[in-house]
């Protein structure tokens, strides 16, 4: 069967398939690209990945780019290309290498060359002489450090790492967890390592420039770096080892974490730790974790999460965020919640900002204080670490908490100091698209922040029609005024998506929290019927949601189900008021409420309390759904002041009116 002329292409009219054309900076010469092709069928690569069957000519298999019951992917060795009908992807065997497995163009062709036994080229920049010297150099190093490896791992079960054994038993590491890192332990003396390896035939002078042993002018016999300490292999993104970082034992010791020095193949700033191991992991997800240490990465992947990293004990640097867009578009930076997480995150930010482009940022995960991730997933489970997961915040969110918790902001001059430093960070970001919208996000939520507004009327569903007047009508955002929890007359209006800090600021003085009513009634039901928390876990993780309080209470209550068998209504509020969510739980409390919310009353039977449920969970995720595409209509407008990009956001804050709650009114229950 011949793939371009016999199946059925899903278009109006079937067109050859395009010719595969790679432009990267590294070019390579065709002729070197077809003798690997040639040597290597694309059934053979593909195989290893895909459960192929013999079709005539071809082979077919499940698509491994998009879940199918019936065989769409196909794969022609005499044309020498595959073609997956279920998602349009089609390309060679380099194509597929970077496209499953996430690999650069040229590190595809380096490991398809070395399977094929085809030699690589050598650089242009190089003599043929200088480039051997060097890469028999590299190969001496690498070879030296795989040997300090497999002594570190010899050591630790040996007598001298009885101290180490205990250390890893006590951080509840498993056998297999130790193995698949290469976890050791590096003896208390200051030449075991430097006589092992001159037994195996290394130099002391490759020792020191490998980075193990420490030397110099100044010190005329050199000693080993790593002593009386657990042992991690740093690894590059061929799994090669480079490095190490050691976590000492003595608690005594000036440094509780050291890492090897820079080294011609360590470069602490170009590469983290656990990349090669966890990025099949990240590519196959969508998602890979930023940890802030070695013994965070082995608790995770320990607990199944395969796709954690973790710099190498300083703050991110510009090519680890490169590195780390290879992998998935929008990493997941997750730091502890204690004042030196937060601290640790705002730094993060401005490595991370100037650097932003389409479609490329980072998200930001916060873990309760006082925990760690090795903590979280022992006392709560995995789920606990999965739903901080999936509640990460986006950049603009953490900067703009950063920023408007800097200091007092009771004063129209600090007001606009605040304005004023939020504009130098946005110009900061090299991408002008980028940048443009980062400046309308920060106007919007400046303007919802500090605005003066007393009591507000819900907007009737024709209070926006009206003349064109070349300016977007101001778009409803909070709750209507009424009987709800936080309103308070002539009182500042203080936004849904604001952040906790700037909610506690001097900004917002005399107002109290405003909860989103049919956030606060999902919630509230919870409450009241635990049983409702296990039953709806992944449609609660999921529920788009804009209060900051309401969303801490939501990783509380998923944590809680996660850790418990079950869930009484009394102990949970017991645990919550004792968790610090007091103040949150009466706010919820005071939300007015119709007759048509009495599904989240504790007098609901259990019947109500699904059907209202899930009707208040449709209306959430569809009044989200609008407010993005009205989010979306308005940089339209910006772009493009029209008559008729007007007229898509009036239609849109319709739409929006119809998803807002009621005031209460006569068929008010609570």
């Amino acid at each position: 069967m011949d793939i371009g002329h016999d199946l059925p292409v899903p278009s109006a009219s079937p067109r050859p398939f395009p010719k595969i054309v790679y432009r990267y900076p590294m070019r390579f010469d065709d002729h070197f690209l077809d003798e690997i092709r040639a040597r290597l069928p694309v059934s053979q690569v593909v195989g290893r990945s895909v459960a192929l069957k013999k079709k005539g000519r071809e082979y077919a298999g499940l698509s491994p780019f998009k879940m199918e019951k019936t065989a769409s992917f196909f794969v022609n060795d005499q044309k020498g290309f595959y073609h997956c009908f279920a998602s349009g992807e089609h390309g060679d065997i380099f194509k597929f290498l970077m496209t499953t497995q996430g690999l650069s163009f040229p590190e595809a062709v380096e490991r398809l060359a070395q399977e094929a036994g085809v030699p690589m080229p050598v650089r242009a920049n190089y003599s043929k002489e200088r480039d051997a010297e060097v890469q028999d150099q590299r190969t001496r190093i690498y070879a030296l450090l795989d040997a300090s490896a497999v002594f570190f791992r010899q050591q630790l079960h040996a007598n001298a790492g009885a101290g180490a054994r205990r250390y890893i038993e006590k951080r509840g590491l498993a056998r297999e967890t130790v193995a698949a890192f290469g976890i050791g332990y590096a003896p208390n003396a200051k030449t075991a390592l430097k006589e092992h390896l001159a037994k195996a035939g290394f130099t002391v002078p490759e020792m020191v420039l490998s980075g193990m042993l420490i030397g110099g002018d100044d010190i005329p016999v050199p000693y080993d770096r790593f002593r009386d300490r657990v042992t991690f292999p740093i690894t590059d993104l061929k799994d090669r080892v480079i490095a190490f970082g050691g976590r000492a034992l003595d608690p005594t010791a000036p440094a509780k974490y050291l890492n090897s020095p820079e080294t011609p193949l360590f470069h602490k700033g170009h590469i983290l730790f656990n990349a090669a191991k966890a990025r099949p992991a990240a590519h196959a997800g969508g998602r890979i974790i930023v940890v802030e240490g070695y013994m965070d990465v082995v608790a995770l992947a320990e607990a199944g999460f395969a796709d954690a990293v973790a710099p190498l004990g300083t703050a991110l640097t510009e090519d680890q965020i490169k590195l780390l867009w290879r992998f998935v578009p929008e990493p997941t930076l997750c730091f502890d919640g204690d004042s030196a997480g937060r601290k640790a995150a705002f730094r993060a930010i401005d490595n991370v900002l100037p650097h932003l482009k389409p479609g490329y940022s980072v998200s930001f995960a916060f873990l309760p204080d006082g925990l760690d991730p090795d903590d979280l997933v022992r006392q709560r489970g995995t789920e606990a670490m999965a739903g901080i997961l999936k509640a990460a915040r986006p950049l603009v969110d953490v900067l703009f908490e950063r920023e408007s918790a800097a200091g007092d902001l009771t004063t129209p001059e600090r007001r606009a100091h605040l304005e004023q430093r939020l504009r130098d960070l946005t110009k900061g970001i090299l991408d002008p698209v980028v940048r443009g919208h980062y400046e309308r996000d920060i106007r919007d939520r400046l303007y919802q922040a500090m605005r003066p507004q007393g009591p507000a009327g819900r907007r009737g569903s024709g209070s926006v029609a009206g003349q064109y007047t070349g300016q977007a009508p101001a778009k409803p955002r909070g709750q209507a005024g009424g009987r709800g929890a936080g309103f308070r007359p002539g009182g500042p209006a203080v936004p849904a998506q604001a952040s906790s800090a700037l909610r506690n600021s001097a900004l917002a003085v005399g107002a109290t929290v405003t909860l989103p009513q049919r956030e606060a009634l999902l919630l509230r039901a919870c409450l009241n019927h635990p049983w409702l928390i296990g039953e709806r876990a992944e449609a609660l993780a999921d529920l788009t949601m804009t209060a900051e309080p309401l969303l801490k209470l939501r990783e509380a209550l998923l944590s809680a189900q996660a850790s418990e068998k079950t869930l009484d209504r009394e102990e949970l509020r017991s645990h919550l008021q004792n968790g610090g969510f007091a103040s949150t739980l009466v706010a919820i409390e005071q939300i007015a409420t119709h007759r048509r919310d009495r599904f989240a009353e504790v007098s609901a039977d259990r019947e109500t309390v699904e059907a209202g449920w899930t009707h208040a969970y449709a209306l959430q995720q569809g009044m989200q759904g609008v407010r993005r595409s009205l989010d979306a209509a308005e940089h339209v407008w910006h772009e493009d002041p029209s008559a008729e990009s007007f007229g898509t956001i009036v239609e849109l804050q319709q739409r929006l009116g119809e998803f807002t709650p009621e005031p209460a009114n006569d068929d008010t229950i609570a």
